[in-house]
């Protein structure tokens, strides 16, 4: 756990008001005290899940897990507000009877099988040894083969929902991950009463009431002007799965920046926060960060960098955009359509490298420098020649999510030799991820959706190289958040318009949100060279990415199905 203090001038001013944002994120919570008046940060607070990631072997029994599973305890986010939200409170020195509401956000689409009154399936002794009990994380991808029977007899039955996910869905989202839990445990399916977003169960933790937020319902949860997909279409996927919608999914939707409920007595001895304030509807980590970046308005593009990337952007247009990850009316703010775009690896992939790929002489001058071992890689990459390296890569190795939508995709790297050198490869990855969003912005652009600024969050725009990268090979200049938290700001400001400090989100954002207008600019020559490298990237994107049938390689999906069988046969060995 960790906190950080800031001490404003005007801390003595026992009218000022105050909100908590909780941000759930991959790997831990973050909990940030904020003023309702001007959204000064005063404190925040970081606990750590103490089961992380399960993408290995459960923890409870030290079974392995097949390719492709990710998996957390949900004991593990109670543990967050029993712990970050009083830390914070405590250094931002603030009296929390002065604490008016709190919001959260979460990643998505995690997923929480629970009974009627909100129980995890993995906390009955009887579940505990069953990996289908626990919470699949966003990046669980196993439900691949479900999300592609969902495509093919969408498409096949033209489906009117699925242009509006850009004619594909994605194995992360609910629906593919449901299926795969009724035919892979269908006693374990049977005895769940509710499937819900990890970002409402948190919120059901602290209200006492379950209620699913417009956000994840619309963009997971395939909910498009009312109604969820047929009851005729899903039991022509499978006749156990025809009501899944209707009993396990279905429920009271709450808007976003409305109340919830009450903050209960049991969530206010945990939190130190007082017994009835407003707690607001759940919401997604990268939609709640766009008010907190001021990018309320058509064209504002927000890229929540982090362990992967999460592009979000308000549109006065409804149209389908190839590869998008879905178009929501109300997704992010009232009045507009709310479109989502994403990258299934971005800072993992840089963390994968570092951990299993450079050398250890490399972390031993590293640590001789007083660098971090991204640092020290950073700096001996940064002042070579763009395209000097020879190597263009492929950014897949946490799968595609736009605009190809296929987990079943993989990393590459192309033109590597005896000379290359491990701060070249990492580079080349930056690269890769720029191209990547450099793809989905094109993809918009195209489909008469511009994105008129460029406006980056999350912890990775702590990398000045990497920023300047994406401004090069977007050819805009780069805005950045001036907020460390953007999440848990954003959740905030939710808790302030959820608690009627506010009348609308857009309003708590121009007050509250913070935003450094054009801090990165493009290089004219820099930009020329990585036109052409670009054109590499698109011409590898296309060939091992639209498959066989487009004149491509359908290589990596033959690989990953030869892994799965190797898996398989291991197990059964």
């Amino acid at each position: 756990m960790s906190a950080t203090l800031h001490t404003p001038a005007d801390l003595a001013d026992h009218t000022a008001r105050f909100v908590v944002g909780v941000d759930f994120g991959t790997l831990s919570g973050r909990a940030v005290v904020v003023r309702v008046s001007d959204g000064a940060e005063l404190a925040a607070s970081t606990h750590q899940y103490r089961h992380a990631v399960m993408d290995v072997a459960l923890a409870s029994t030290g079974r392995a897990l097949p390719p492709e599973w990710a998996l957390q305890v949900p004991s593990d986010y109670v543990d967050v507000l029993k712990n970050a939200v009083p830390e914070a409170i405590a250094a931002a020195r603030v009296d929390p009877a002065l604490v008016i509401g709190i919001g959260t956000d979460f990643t998505a689409c995690t997923m929480v099988p629970t009974l009627a009154d909100g129980t995890p399936l993995n906390e009955l002794p009887e579940f505990a040894d069953r990996p289908h009990a626990y919470v699949k994380l966003w990046k669980h991808h196993a439900a691949q083969p479900q999300a592609d029977r969902i495509n093919v007899l969408a498409a096949a039955r033209g489906e009117s929902w699925l242009p509006r996910y850009g004619g594909l869905i994605s194995s992360e989202w609910e629906f593919a991950k449901g299926l795969q839990l009724l035919e892979e445990d269908p006693e374990l399916y049977g005895r769940m009463d509710h499937w819900v977003e990890a970002a409402d169960w948190v919120v059901w933790q602290l209200t006492g009431r379950y209620i699913r937020n417009a956000c994840t319902a619309g963009y997971k949860g395939i909910l498009q002007d009312g109604e969820y997909p047929s009851r005729d279409f899903l039991a022509a996927l499978n006749p156990a799965f025809a009501s899944f919608a209707v009993d396990k999914v279905a429920h009271e939707i709450g808007q976003l920046g409305a109340s919830a409920g009450a903050l209960t007595a049991e969530a206010a001895a945990w939190t130190g926060l007082p017994e009835g304030i407003a707690v607001a509807v759940g919401n997604v980590d990268a939609h709640v960060t766009a008010p907190a970046a001021r990018a309320t308005r058509p064209g504002q593009m927000v890229a929540i960098m982090g362990t992967s990337t999460c592009h979000v952007m308000n549109s006065d247009v409804l149209t389908e955009v190839p590869g998008m990850c879905g178009v929501v009316d109300g997704g992010i703010v009232s009045g507009l359509y709310g479109y989502e775009a994403g990258q299934s690896g971005v800072g993992d992939i840089f963390a994968w490298y570092v951990q299993n790929q450079v050398p250890a002489s490399y972390f031993v001058d590293a640590a001789s420098h007083g660098r971090s071992i991204h640092e020290h890689l950073t700096e001996l990459c940064q002042d070579q020649p763009v395209g000097g390296h020879g190597l263009v890569a492929l950014d897949w190795n946490g799968g595609n999510r736009s605009v190809l939508v296929d987990a079943e995709l993989s990393g590459l790297l192309l033109g590597q030799t005896l000379a290359t050198r491990p701060e070249e490869i990492y580079r080349a990855l930056l690269e890769a991820t720029a191209f990547g969003t450099r793809a989905i912005v094109e993809a918009f652009n195209a489909s008469g959706v511009p994105v008129t600024e460029f406006i980056v969050a999350g912890g990775l725009l702590r990398n000045p190289f990497l920023m300047q990268i994406y401004s090069n090979v977007l050819r805009m200049p780069i805005s950045i958040i001036a907020s460390s938290q953007g999440p848990a700001l954003g959740s905030a400001i939710h808790a302030a318009v959820a608690a009627g400090a506010y009348d609308s989100v857009r309003a708590a954002g121009e007050a509250m949100g913070r935003l450094d207008e054009g801090v990165y600019m493009p290089d004219s020559e820099s930009a020329n060279t990585y036109d052409v490298l670009f054109s590499e990237y698109s011409t590898l994107h296309d060939y091992f990415g639209r498959g066989a049938g487009t004149g491509g390689n359908d290589v990596m999906h033959r690989l990953k199905s030869m892994r799965r069988q190797a898996s398989r046969e291991k197990a059964v060995a």
